[in-house]
């Protein structure tokens, strides 16, 4: 029973973090600040016991990267005079961040004895899973909607409360979708270390990535960005390990047992059926048409796409993020005449674009290169995964080229890990 509850309380604390929530009892204060202050009082003692904390020159380094991004942010708004501080505290994100990370991995070491990637990765895969499982729940019952739209802030703004948008706690939209895209590369990262986990354990993974591929791009379809490199990765791997070739058994039988259901719930089930077409729009409109159409494309593409048509805004950018002519910002202008499409500025909500505009290709190519910096730290400390970390980088910077939104907490839970935790966790399972 004990145990039972610590698995519990340590899904619930991971889930804050990866995906932060706000209280309506306690407005503007989420989790995640919450996970951060007992992150700093932990690194205090710890400090205070042992006079090191297990965090080094990289985090220094890193803080420097994060600071270039606000740096550039603050002369943008200077040089172009707006007040859109958008990425102005970035590098205060950044150790609110590492805050909560620090926070989670210590409870986890806490409790179990040990701390390391594999750990971590285990824990995030159970929270994704979970996301998907609720979110699918609050479709057939819908007094768990409720319950969640009473408790928890910003849940209407995803489209919950109309039904048109699966969500899970916190959960929702592009911020989920790239987040579950990381965790699916994680997923078939250990599988394709398919000779050092049992049978049992292949099936486990096999059947979170299922729930994660299928309800995960119910809720959004950026998660098909993690399943393809994920299966590719996974298929690479397969032709130079013989024994990964046997997991492809596993994988055919769970879909043998599952498609049935699946074809079963589309024919009889009008929430599943629109939802899986909603999913998966792309795959059926490729296969009833013979194109590849899909709504959030069309958008990307037709609405979207806004270059910079002078140098200036090209270099240093306008100095706007957010749409200066949404009437609830605080530097609302009744005078912008420019594209207003979903309230972003210049009407586009793709990430290159959209850091262009605010802060030119001097300030993307710093963030860039802040991500490129996340990530080669985790590279260099955990070498034998390598691989696992190149491939969630590229599911950040591929993601940038549909939204905005960045996935450093993924690297930060990973970064307060030292070497330390993973040469002392005893029953690590992968070790290339």
């Amino acid at each position: 029973m004990y145990k039972l509850l610590i698995n519990i309380v340590s899904i619930i604390l991971v889930s804050f973090y990866f995906f932060p929530i706000e209280f309506l009892a306690f407005p503007g204060v989420n989790t995640k600040m919450v996970l951060a202050l007992f992150g700093l009082v932990v690194l205090g003692k710890r400090l205070a016991l042992k006079g090191n904390a297990g965090m080094d020159k990289d985090f220094f380094i890193l803080s420097l990267w994060a600071m270039a991004v606000s740096l550039i942010s603050l002369i943008t708004m200077t040089i172009n005079n707006t007040p859109d501080a958008s990425f102005l505290t970035y590098f205060v994100s950044m150790w609110v961040w590492m805050g909560g990370a620090y926070a989670v991995v210590r409870w986890l070491n806490m409790v179990y004895g040990y701390v390391n990637v594999r750990l971590v990765c285990n824990f995030l895969i159970t929270v994704c899973v979970m996301q998907c499982l609720i979110a699918w729940i609050k479709v057939i019952y819908p007094p768990l909607q409720e319950l969640v739209n009473h408790i928890i802030g910003g849940e209407a703004f995803m489209g919950n409360t109309k039904g048109d948008r699966l969500s899970g706690i916190g959960a929702s939209l592009d911020v989920a979708g790239l987040r579950f895209s990381a965790v699916t590369v994680m997923i078939g990262y250990i599988l394709s270390k398919a000779q050092k986990i049992s049978h049992i354990q292949i099936v486990g993974y096999w059947v979170s990535f299922l729930i994660i591929a299928v309800i995960g791009n119910m809720m959004s379809r950026t998660t098909t960005l993690g399943v393809c490199i994920a299966l590719a990765y996974l298929i690479y791997s397969s032709c130079f390990e013989e024994n990964n070739r046997k997991q492809w058994l596993w994988l055919g039988s769970i879909l043998c047992v599952l498609l049935p259901v699946l074809v079963y719930l589309y024919n009889t089930d009008d929430n599943f059926y629109k939802n899986i077409r909603f999913g998966f729009e792309g795959f059926f409109s490729l296969w009833e048409t013979g194109k590849w159409e899909t709504n959030s494309s069309d958008i990307l593409l037709n609405h979207m796409l806004v270059f910079p048509d002078n140098w200036r805004t090209w270099l240093i950018g306008d100095g706007y993020a957010a749409n200066p002519a949404d009437k609830t910002l605080s530097f609302f202008d009744p005078y912008y005449t420019g594209p207003i499409y979903h309230g972003y500025y210049k009407g586009t909500d793709i990430g290159y674009l959209r850091y262009i505009f605010y802060f030119g290709i001097v300030g993307t190519m710093t963030f860039i290169l802040f991500m490129w910096k996340a990530a080669n730290t985790c590279i260099s400390r955990f070498k034998n995964y390598k691989m696992l970390f190149f491939m969630i980088l590229l599911i950040n910077y591929i993601g940038w080229f549909k939204v905005s939104t960045d996935i450093f907490l993924v690297f930060a839970i990973f970064l307060v890990l030292s070497k330390e935790d993973e040469r002392d966790a005893k029953n690590i399972l992968i070790y290339d």
